[in-house]
């Protein structure tokens, strides 16, 4: 069969390979599975208990999860293969968002995953056209999964199932994903159908994974494009799929399941990173020689033999003794990861490809869905500090001013009930990334920085804050950078520390750290990180002075996103007190 719609996914994994263990989730401690038929049969009966409300289509239904779960997928395809569209929100939004999304998308009814979500949405859904709230899980509430499941029972809706699912056509509207809007104010991206499919299929040609593949971990916020286009692909070549319990259990999971690819965005690599690097440091006299050894070796590393015979000679023993440990840590099954969301330092590319778990690093945003870029070890197609060359059927080109602008089937239908943002976004086809970039001569796309992050000085110099930031990043005493200082005199940043090895710095050092914002050790210690890391740049990009902030930036307290990238906004304004000390 032909996979048009996003919902022909789910029929072309039962019609080919269908799966036992299709999905799989924990409850109480056990793993549950749940097979392609069984995907499939439910889905059916959420359709029956939508059109049994009176869900018609182009109607569309919110879903808000914190953690993924098979039943996001079910719900998925009961309300796509009907022609209603599905909404996705992300669990961390406050009230008022809901309230300004579900009104703005004019989503009929809207399903939860757990009771304070419930609540949230219950308490604005008088401001909302909601016209109910569902459970994505089974509880003793008249509102609960089981309860809506049973309401399509009253009647046989199969044909009607049938004849609406094959009114759909891949042209048509598939979802609404919001985005943030840099006036606060968020944006629904229209994907169709043709737009996800289209890009679910080119990026499965640019992934090399071989037929021992089975298994995969999801992690990553569902509502997002990127985790989600990864579902559509892992439906396609029918692995099984693992849903961790939460992204700081992540590595508990991993070890446990043993996936065969991951989807992954740069901090949780950093993570991972600076883990391995803790337990190397703790290791003793040749053993902690030979770690870092290898580790140093490593960021030497260049693909396809570039650097010679001696030096494959001497990774294939530092494969042997210690790199070997770290893919057992991964599970041992890793194929690659495919990394995307934010720039990934080049070094942690080379350390894990040297490693035997190769990284490739796409391109994409949600206004792509999200296909754009990938690195392809095939045919020449991977090169360190690139994000790939195009996707198959992709046209990318950069623009007078260095915006990277994107053609093809994946570029969205436009933003929903925003036709002026739309024209503006869109011209001749071609979709206006807000990102700044190069191709160089056989067509591989570097990223340098987002349009609207880069800034100047009140010396009219330019400033691209993520280069800075992924250089510093590299440093084990920094967790979290921000490049600062918009119409000021000079560039500044307000750090994060990595309190867990500064702690254990600190400890090693034989003293306490009371508080990590004014202790005159740590912010040598940081100032001489900072003077390293800043030769590589011009006099006028230097970092000149920076203040370190006295606690962790998270999701819950709403300076990260979802996929741990920043909100540049809300951390300057929290450290404002820093920010003013800083420039007086």
């Amino acid at each position: 069969m032909e996979i048009k719609r996003i919902f022909d996914f789910a029929y072309y994994q039962l019609q080919n390979a269908p799966q036992e263990n299709c999905f799989n989730y924990k409850k109480n401690n056990e793993w549950v599975s749940i097979s392609t038929q069984e995907y499939i049969d439910t889905a059916n009966k959420v359709s029956a208990s939508l059109l049994k409300l009176g869900i018609q289509p182009d109607d569309k239904i919110a879903v808000i999860t914190t953690n993924n779960h098979p039943h996001w997928h079910i719900l998925d395809i009961g309300v796509t293969q009907i022609g209603a569209q599905n909404v996705p929100l992300y669990a961390t939004l406050s009230e008022k968002d809901y309230a300004y999304i579900l009104a703005h998308s004019d989503s009929k009814y809207c399903f939860v995953s757990d009771e304070e979500l419930y609540e949230k949405v219950k308490s604005v859904q008088k401001q909302t056209g909601l016209k109910g709230v569902f459970y994505l899980i089974e509880n003793e509430t008249e509102d609960s999964w089981n309860q809506f499941l049973n309401i399509g029972t009253s009647a046989d809706f199969s044909t009607v199932i049938e004849e609406r699912k094959n009114a759909v056509r891949d042209t048509d509207l598939a979802t609404i994903i919001y985005t943030s809007g840099t006036t606060g104010t968020p944006k629904g991206v229209m994907l169709s159908h043709r737009n996800i499919v289209f890009s679910s299929l080119a990026t499965a040609k640019a992934l090399d994974l071989n037929d021992d593949a089975k298994r995969i971990v999801s992690y990553l916020p569902i509502c997002h494009i990127f985790e989600r286009a990864a579902s559509y692909y892992n439906q396609l070549v029918s692995l099984e799929v693992y849903f961790a319990e939460s992204i700081e259990t992540i590595g508990d999971t991993i070890r446990e399941t043993k996936p065969h690819y991951l989807a992954v965005v740069p901090r949780l690599l950093e993570k991972i990173f600076d883990k391995i690097m803790d337990k190397g440091s703790q290791l003793e006299g040749t053993k902690k020689k030979l770690f870092f050894w290898a580790v140093e070796l490593a960021e030497q590393f260049e693909p396809y033999g570039k650097n010679g015979a001696w030096y494959h000679f001497k990774l294939k023993i530092a494969n042997i003794l210690i790199f070997k440990k770290w893919r057992e840590a991964l599970g041992n099954n890793l194929q690659f990861m495919v990394c995307g969301s934010a720039p990934l330092q080049p070094r942690l590319i080379r350390i894990f490809t040297a490693a035997n778990i190769p990284i490739f690093e796409g391109y994409g945003m949600t206004e792509s869905s999200p296909g754009g870029t990938v690195n392809d070890m095939r045919n020449g197609g991977f090169r360190i500090g690139s994000v790939g060359k195009s996707i198959e059927g992709v046209t990318i080109k950069i623009a007078e001013d260095g915006e990277i602008l994107i053609k093809g089937e994946n570029v969205m239908m436009g933003y929903y009930k925003n036709e002026e943002l739309t024209q503006k976004t869109i011209t001749n086809g071609y979709l206006h990334s807000g990102d700044i970039g190069k191709l160089d001569d056989d067509g591989f796309l570097y990223i340098t920085d987002r349009k609207k992050e880069m800034f100047k000085t009140s010396g009219g110099k330019y400033i691209a804050p993520t280069a800075l930031e992924s250089e510093l990043k590299q440093s084990r005493f920094i967790e979290q950078v921000m490049v600062i200082g918009e119409g000021q005199k000079m560039p500044a940043a307000l750090i994060q520390i990595n309190f867990e090895f500064v702690n254990e710095w600190a400890k090693r050092k034989g003293y306490t750290i009371n508080d990590v914002s004014s202790d005159h050790n740590l912010i040598d210690r940081i100032q001489e990180e900072v003077d390293e890391h800043n030769q590589k740049f011009g006099k006028w990009e230097q970092i000149k002075r920076f203040e370190i902030t006295p606690d962790e930036w998270t999701i819950d307290d709403g300076l990260l996103t979802p996929t741990l990238k920043m909100k540049r906004k809300n951390i300057r304004n929290k450290y404002k007190d820093l920010y003013d000390k800083i420039y007086g």
